[in-house]
């Protein structure tokens, strides 16, 4: 699908997120920090968050902050109940969490890359939501693009990535 005129792209930092239509591409770069991309095939909405850590370690009073994953997907949540459309018509793809250190070695203590993969999966389970592909795990960058009047995600890495993939 071509690129329709007047698209707007958004570039998200770590710990943003953004929803939008079908005039939007969304980009982002991905190290340890995962993202979680939802596409509406029927209503051309989507979203991206780009976490940095799987939880907050203490309460805030200050509202939910995308930097911590369990926050980004209720934020993202609350984005498609604006929308009066329903979370399970989205199509959910995950992505990032690459080993950013990797000379450091694999010990006992998984690298904040993996662990950012294991909550988002729990997440995405614990929200009843299915995720429909995904390119995790790895060494070194992955930059993506999101255009939500196709539902396309490109992704280039700054390495070959050894993680698992099934976008």
């Amino acid at each position: 699908m071509p690129k329709p005129s007047g698209v707007i792209e958004i570039f998200l930092q770590p710990g943003e997120l953004y929803f939008g239509d079908r005039s939007t591409r969304i980009r982002t770069l991905l190290g340890s920090c995962v993202s979680l991309v939802l596409w509406h095939p029927e209503k051309e909405l989507g979203g991206m968050s780009h976490f940095m850590l799987p939880t907050r370690r203490q309460e805030c009073s200050k509202g939910l902050d995308g930097r911590y994953g369990d926050e980004a997907i209720a934020l993202l949540l609350e984005e498609i109940k604006r929308s009066k459309t329903r979370p399970q018509d989205y199509s959910l793809r995950l992505f990032g969490g690459g080993n950013m250190f990797p000379s450091l070695g694999r010990d006992s203590d998984r690298h904040i890359g993996e662990r950012n993969i294991q909550a988002a999966r729990s997440l995405i389970r614990d929200h009843g939501l299915q995720c429909h592909g995904e390119d995790v795990g790895g060494t070194g960058h992955r930059n993506l693009i999101f255009d939500i009047w196709s539902g396309r995600v490109a992704i280039k890495r700054s390495q070959p990535a050894s993680g698992s993939s099934r976008v």
